[in-house]
């Protein structure tokens, strides 16, 4: 499932502990998908605390507690990492991460935390939500089996890598616009894992996220920054990317573009993703201030001069995502979408 969709599964999961009707949700996926990413947006979004518990860090007996005596009787210390609603709140995430990296005693120990929200005399504050996450066998990670009890406790998901999902967090999340025009043009790195080589660098969301905090870092260190972008993606895509990077010196005049003057489209097909990019940037940018119509309007009138209409498409498109229904509003849309309606319709 597409992580915009999970995105919404979550958020529906969460919402629901209120009424009752939530339903523990297992992600599964290889590594650097955004799985743990995807879980801590949703406690951002209702600013509630995630506690993250690693069960492959812990012993069966971690999760119960240690008992002492009280008069006659034994009773547990309940552990302090599991969700209290005096010490965290009424409401939360309980997240089980790597939960598929647990050795089977451990994972036979959260059966009644994940299914009757309760564990011995501890029970799961009403308000708290309980999400999983975990690699596939196939994965060439630390994994076991999951056992068919614990199985039969979650609703069960696979995340799938989509670039369109990815792009529009890239650019809510400030994302280098190098980074966006390289995978809009490379598609297919922006996940590229063969468990078979193991490798030590690979292209995933995550390690893009690693690249754009390299650009930051060595741009100003030519001799550095291939080495620096290999070791986020590995050898072929950091080589990839920096030969990307360097050939941006050839790219039109950004600033002329959203004045509306008159300014070609580059001819090279990877020069004129990077534009789009950088476009869309500036019109986050300007969103705010008080010409932001015209600049956007500027924008839309340049996405009509690319020899590929699809190009244009792309760009509106992705303008879209990073703006929202703003972008209706401006003039230029209607005679923009009147435009290239054929290509709409084909699509």
């Amino acid at each position: 499932m597409r992580p915009a969709q999970l995105i919404t599964v979550l958020e529906q999961e969460f919402t629901s502990t209120s009424e009752g009707h939530h339903t523990p949700v297992m992600l599964w996926g290889p590594p650097g998908v955004g799985k743990s990413q995807m879980v801590a947006q949703i406690g951002e979004r209702h600013q509630v605390p995630v506690v993250d518990i690693r069960l492959s860090q812990m012993e069966p007996s971690d999760l119960r507690g240690i008992p002492f005596r009280n008069d006659e009787l034994v009773e547990w210390a309940i552990p302090a990492i599991l969700p209290c609603a005096e010490r965290h709140g009424e409401a939360g995430i309980l997240f089980l991460d790597e939960i598929t990296s647990a050795p089977p005693s451990v994972s036979a120990a959260a059966y009644q935390l994940i299914l009757d929200r309760r564990l011995g005399e501890y029970k799961v504050p009403d308000g708290w939500a309980i999400f999983a996450a975990g690699n596939r066998q196939g994965d060439r990670g630390v994994t076991y089996t999951m056992p068919a009890p614990l199985a039969n406790r979650f609703s069960h998901f696979e995340v799938d890598v989509n670039l369109d999902d990815w792009v529009h967090w890239a650019y809510e999340n400030s994302m280098d616009e190098r980074v966006i025009g390289f995978l809009r043009f490379r598609p297919e790195l922006l996940f590229d894992f063969d468990p078979a080589h193991n490798p030590v660098a690979f292209p995933s969301p995550r390690s893009w996220e690693f690249a754009h905090r390299a650009l930051q870092k060595f741009d100003r260190h030519p001799q550095l920054l291939q080495g620096a972008l290999q070791a986020c993606v590995g050898p072929a895509a950091g080589v990839e990317l920096t030969a990307f990077v360097n050939s941006l010196e050839q790219m039109p005049d950004l600033d002329a573009i959203v004045k509306g003057e008159e300014n070609g489209v580059p001819q090279e097909i990877d020069l004129q993703y990077a534009v789009a990019a950088a476009l869309v940037g500036r019109a986050i940018k300007a969103q705010r201030s008080a010409d932001a119509a015209i600049v956007i309007g500027h924008i839309l009138d340049y996405a009509n001069r690319f020899p590929q209409r699809e190009m244009g498409v792309m760009l509106v498109s992705d303008l879209h995502r990073a703006i929202g229904e703003s972008l209706f509003q401006v003039p230029q849309f209607s005679e923009w979408a009147t435009a290239i309606a054929d290509v709409m319709l084909y699509q």
